[in-house]
């Protein structure tokens, strides 16, 4: 009874150490396989030669380089408008007309004054000739000729102050009519029928014929790259294909009160698809006072605060991050001032799993150019 006992516990003693043994072996394996290292494949860019220029785009409208703001030149009540927005005007035609009854009145005072001032004049005259009569035959004497003489004179004076106070009523009178001066289209209509307007405030724009230009709001940090006699290019929303070189003609010697931004206008080429109130891309060529390069966007990753991107040591097949300072946002991706250089491998994709000396796998360029060829959305090794 005891013996088998005893074969029972050693049997029981064997089996546990086996278990033992196979439950270590089982966890070296485990850590074996917890630290085999993890080589990651990662898409890259290299860094192509910096850029020396870069694109500047404005928008704004298509305009008149000439705007006529078109005033009456005498106050009054406006009976009449003759001309819609979009209508073409030509010299001579009438755009509005004020009441006119005033002016002609006074036209027919200052006409009677000038009939008035004409019988002093013959009065005077007659009296003038009489008064040399006797003064010839000793009869007056000297000073009475002299007498009639000055009456004369201001008789003569009176009417040509007649004449111009009607020459100024008629004036008037044509004044209340508002005529074009040039070809044009009208654009704005501020006053109408009804509408007491004083002398000079606007009541018709119109868009003299001719040049167009397109005006833009820049920045103070790009007016610098702006001067006249630029040459730029013009973009239409309306068509992309319509490509227009334009110049620049005008640059704003002060920014806006409110906007803070100076005004350049940009003359055109005269082309028939381009109207009045198109909107417009001014593209302008800007020097960089120091060297840009680009990357993709998703190669932008923050760390601790900072932008930084990481870079790829090919020897050793290891990442490192490295600060950057963004210049601007582009289209195809980020503008970087400084960090990076032509021939730096950057990593393009994935970027949330980099971590420092981290291994890394990157494709060969055949890979590469393989991978490019069979899908537009693999990374590039972009040159």
């Amino acid at each position: 009874m005891v013996s088998l006992t005893t074969t029972t516990i050693r049997s029981a003693a064997g089996a546990a150490v086996f278990t033992a043994v196979a439950l270590m072996l089982s966890g070296c394996n485990e850590k074996k396989e917890e630290t085999a290292e993890v080589i990651r494949p990662v898409k890259v860019v290299e860094i192509a030669k910096a850029d020396t220029t870069r694109m500047l785009d404005y928008s704004g409208s298509v305009r008149a380089r000439t705007d006529m703001n078109l005033g009456f030149r005498v106050n009054g009540k406006i009976i009449e408008r003759k001309v819609d927005i979009g209508q073409k005007v030509k010299p001579g035609d009438v755009l509005a007309r004020i009441d006119s009854t005033d002016f002609a009145l006074a036209v027919r005072r200052s006409q009677a004054d000038l009939d008035a001032a004409e019988k002093q004049v013959q009065t005077t005259e007659l009296a003038r000739n009489r008064a040399q009569q006797l003064f010839d035959k000793n009869v007056a004497p000297k000073s009475q000729l002299e007498q009639a003489e000055l009456s004369y004179d201001q008789a003569v004076s009176t009417r040509d102050s007649a004449v111009s106070a009607l020459a100024e009523a008629k004036n008037q009178v044509a004044y209340t009519d508002l005529t074009s001066d040039m070809n044009g289209i009208v654009t704005t209509i501020n006053a109408d029928v009804g509408q007491v307007v004083g002398s000079g405030t606007p009541v018709i724009t119109v868009a003299v014929d001719g040049e167009k230009e397109v005006q833009i709001a820049v920045p103070e940090m790009d007016i610098a790259q702006f001067r006249v006699g630029k040459d730029v290019k013009a973009h239409f929303w309306s068509d992309d294909k319509l490509v227009l070189d334009g110049k620049v003609r005008e640059v704003s010697g002060s920014a806006d009160a409110q906007s803070r931004t100076f005004a350049v206008r940009v003359s055109l080429p005269n082309d028939p698809r381009v109207l009045l109130g198109m909107t417009a891309t001014i593209e302008a060529q800007a020097d960089n006072t120091e060297p840009y390069v680009s990357i993709p966007l998703s190669a932008l990753a923050q760390k601790d605060g900072r932008q930084i991107v990481w870079l790829v040591d090919r020897s050793a097949s290891t990442v490192h991050s490295r600060s950057v300072k963004v210049a601007d946002f582009a289209d195809d991706g980020v503008r970087v001032a400084y960090g990076l250089k032509a021939g730096d491998v950057v990593v393009a994709a994935g970027t949330q799993f980099m971590s420092e000396n981290m291994k890394v796998k990157v494709p060969t360029a055949q890979q590469a150019a393989a991978e490019t060829n069979g899908s537009a959305a693999a990374a590039d090794i972009v040159r």
